[in-house]
């Protein structure tokens, strides 16, 4: 016979599964059959100040604050060769779940131009966690109040009179130039940096004419009147309404093709795992990338950024890499900057 220990422990276990059931513990409490168990490296195949470096930084602080790791985060920029080495290095980790990486579009850029051996496909897709925009950017000291002002200075300047800054060579911030001059019968000498955040500096230091940095990469100095907005790359005008600027919101700024500029693109902030890693694996990080979506912080680094906030997992992020994948291979083909 059952000890009268046995007896209780046996009722007490059988009560509190009827009452995970009936509340629906059990599925958060067996949400994770795996988490990390030790230090997870974040890898940013870009220089630090950068676009992609603020937001890798942003989300370590989130899941710091938040608690929403057990173990930490640790951010690792490894930008050379356009970020090969970042890509190669967690292509090299097949099966191990604690390397993550987050991308820009040097993840097509970057094999397209030099024909380093890798391709998205060779890492496991996590989820989009959102589309970085464009804008064309001067020192706000000149006198172009418009993109048309300035783009007709350009092409009265001549060819090659005018220098556009940007991100590395033959990655999206050039491929974005080239589009710029074939749509406007101009011609810049682009002058290539190694991050977003030097970009800004040097465009407000007058060493360079204009840029076409990401919003969060330009902030800053937009705020603190250095430098003018005069379009954004994209469809439709940034949602954000609040003024950044005494004068201007996000939303102010008009898209290039309101401003006689028929050019767009926008960037992907994706997040990445190595290949090989299993579906439970595979579940955490989709999870926690969710969990980090929800903060508030999150929400307003969005908006401060000015995002497209689409987010993406599965199948749908599958599909969308490939074609943005085959899309940027027409671009680079048309600027003359596939690898040979």
């Amino acid at each position: 016979m059952k000890s009268f220990q046995a007896k209780l422990k046996t009722r007490v276990v059988a009560a509190a599964t009827a009452i995970i059931a009936a509340t629906g513990l059990g599925a958060s409490m067996t949400a994770h059959a795996w988490e990390p168990t030790k230090p997870v490296e974040f890898v940013v195949p870009a220089g630090t100040g950068g676009g992609a470096d603020q937001m890798a930084r942003l989300m370590q602080g989130i899941i710091v604050k938040h608690k929403l790791m057990n173990q930490s985060l640790i951010v690792v920029n490894k930008s050379g060769g356009a970020g090969a080495e970042g890509f190669l290095s967690v292509k090299e980790a097949k099966g191990d779940p604690h390397k993550i990486i987050i991308t820009l579009s040097n993840l097509f850029t970057t094999p397209l131009a030099t024909g380093v051996p890798f391709n998205w496909k060779d890492m496991t897709p996590v989820s989009m966690m959102a589309l970085d925009q464009f804008v064309l950017w001067v020192n706000a000291d000149k006198p172009y109040k418009t993109a048309k002002e300035y783009l007709d200075a350009v092409k009265a300047a001549g060819p090659n009179k005018m220098k556009m800054g940007g991100t590395g060579s033959k990655q999206e911030d050039q491929i974005l130039t080239v589009g710029i001059e074939k749509a406007t019968g101009t011609k810049f000498i682009y002058i290539p940096f190694k991050g977003g955040g030097e970009v800004a500096v040097q465009l407000v230091g007058g060493h360079v004419d204009s840029s076409v940095n990401n919003p969060a990469e330009a902030v800053a100095q937009w705020r603190a009147g250095k430098l003018r907005a005069l379009c954004v790359f994209d469809d439709t005008r940034m949602p954000y309404k609040e003024k950044v600027t005494d004068t201007q919101s996000w939303a102010d700024i008009p898209t290039c093709k309101e401003a006689g500029v028929p050019a767009d693109y926008v960037m992907l902030r994706g997040i990445f795992a190595a290949p090989g890693i299993t579906a439970d694996q595979l579940k955490y990080y989709v999870d926690l990338m969710q969990k980090i979506r929800a903060t508030p912080d999150w929400k307003e680094y969005m908006e401060k950024g000015a995002f497209n906030q689409t987010f993406m997992t599965g199948a749908d992020f599958t599909k969308w890499l490939t074609a943005a994948e085959n899309n940027h291979r027409d671009l680079m083909k048309e600027a003359g900057f596939l690898a040979k």
